[in-house]
């Protein structure tokens, strides 16, 4: 028996019927997430467990034959962390997608992996509690995936990312020991975090099974401003002046390119003839957020806004907000694109953003750049023509030139998209050399054989 067909026969017992997929036209689909020119394998089978027991039992035979397992959430990932290897088994963790518990009075969710970021937000709301991280892709990624890449969103400028809402975790370890780690409680310093150590991780260390998530009390109807600039330079001043003085619980920017980009693919009167839009809310309860508001809106004016104001149209805040969520499809629609995900210090987001264009002008590609503003997340979003492989290549270029500009500043490679495949060689350069070895050695002591998403995440000498 091959170590393929002992650990099929090891799935076998344990799955429920129908849980096992080996068909190579099914496989495909479950081979790769949504970037764009990262490689990937054939896997010789899908699994798909509905409980932390069944992922316990196929990862124990996975780790007996010393077969490469691929964890997957919801295949939503821009880096290619969850793209399979050939010869690997993907354990996709799409069926797990039940809500164990919702404390109100210790303010916490336990769910299970599977379950999209809006249906947790949802089932909560239900509660009068509030999920805080929301990726621009909170309707089709899953809370597995956000926990694994240590996701972010438009909210995190002021509650912070994924990690910040985790309190503890279900793991099941590469020689499939099943452990719970973290806490319930709100403090806790017992031992080392190593809830916070599995967060980020895309599956190396682990497959998260449950996650214990921090809940809040439902915020106001936030009041929102908007501010429009005749550069990207003047925005990215105004947003490092907002932040001197205020907590925005969103502070996001758009620039021409994304607008016109979003206009063009949904019209919706975006002003695409500004240079960057800012959009900014507070949640503060009352004459607070006013308050709130008309000092962000005073950064913007001494700035140099060319527009701005304060607006209490919530129609009109989530037809901004939308556009912002929008801006990925929007840029997809117009070629093959390559999505990068950089932070930079928020005084560096003017001189980063010119130095962006330059690279786009000199690779001779199309680049759209939009972000967290807040928190000097950017997402400069690279548009080559379909099937054009010269353009392809400068624009792969261009990817890593911006990689570059963000560690030139004192920034990092990923602000919450995570390493994958697309970022080894950056994280590389991001971490000095004992940095670099403490992640192999980390890796080889809770993955000896080497069997969790072999090739991703770590950095690449």
């Amino acid at each position: 028996m091959t170590p393929e067909d002992a650990v099929l026969s090891a799935a076998d017992a344990a799955l429920d019927a129908g849980d096992i997929v080996t068909d190579p036209d099914i496989l495909r689909s479950y081979s790769a997430d949504r970037s764009l020119g990262t490689e990937f394998g054939e896997p010789f089978a899908a699994v798909f467990p509905r409980n932390a027991q069944q992922v316990s039992a196929v990862i124990t035979a996975a780790y007996e034959h010393r077969v490469p397992v691929v964890p997957r959430g919801a295949g939503s990932g821009l880096t290619g962390g969850s793209n399979a290897i050939d010869g690997s088994l993907v354990v996709c963790l799409e069926r797990m997608r039940s809500v164990h518990e919702v404390d109100v009075a210790n303010g916490y969710v336990e769910t299970e992996p599977g379950i999209f970021n809006t249906e947790l937000r949802e089932h909560v709301k239900d509660f009068g509690l509030w999920y805080a991280p929301d990726p621009a892709s909170k309707d089709f990624c899953s809370i597995g995936g956000n926990v694994n890449t240590n996701a972010g969103g438009l909210c995190c400028v002021k509650y912070g990312v994924t990690r910040d809402a985790v309190l503890g975790l279900e793991v099941v370890l590469a020689d499939g020991r099943i452990t719970r780690i973290g806490r319930r409680t709100v403090k806790g310093v017992a031992g080392y975090d190593l809830a916070g150590l599995i967060v980020g991780s895309e599956g190396t260390l682990g497959i998260v099974t449950m996650a214990r998530l921090r809940l809040r009390p439902l915020p106001p109807q936030a009041t929102t401003t908007v501010a429009l600039f005749d550069s990207v330079a003047d925005a990215g001043r105004a947003v490092a002046a907002i932040m001197s003085e205020a907590t925005p619980s969103l502070l996001e920017m758009l620039d021409r390119t994304t607008m016109r980009a979003v206009e063009e693919w949904r019209p919706s009167g975006l002003p695409v003839d500004a240079g960057a839009l800012l959009i900014a809310q507070s949640d503060l309860p009352g004459d607070a957020a006013v308050a709130e508001a008309e000092a962000i809106l005073r950064a913007c004016e001494s700035a140099g806004a060319v527009e701005a104001y304060r607006s209490e149209d919530a129609e009109q805040a989530e037809m901004l907000l939308g556009a912002r969520r929008m801006a990925i499809q929007a840029l997809e629609a117009k070629g093959d694109w390559l999505l990068d995900d950089v932070a930079v210090p928020r005084t560096a987001l003017a001189p980063v953003v010119a130095e962006i264009e330059a690279i786009a002008e000199r690779h001779g590609v199309l680049i759209g750049t939009f972000g967290h503003a807040g928190d000097g997340n950017l997402h400069p979003t690279i548009v080559t023509p379909r099937g054009d492989a010269d353009a392809a290549a400068r624009g792969l270029a261009a990817f890593d030139d911006i990689l570059d500009v963000a560690l030139r500043h004192g920034g990092t490679v990923t602000g919450e998209h995570g390493v994958g495949l697309l970022k080894r060689r950056a994280l590389a350069e991001e971490l000095d050399e004992p940095a670099r070895d403490m992640h192999v050695r980390i890796k080889e002591a809770l993955d000896p054989r080497g069997i969790l998403n072999p090739g991703k995440s770590l950095p690449r000498w």
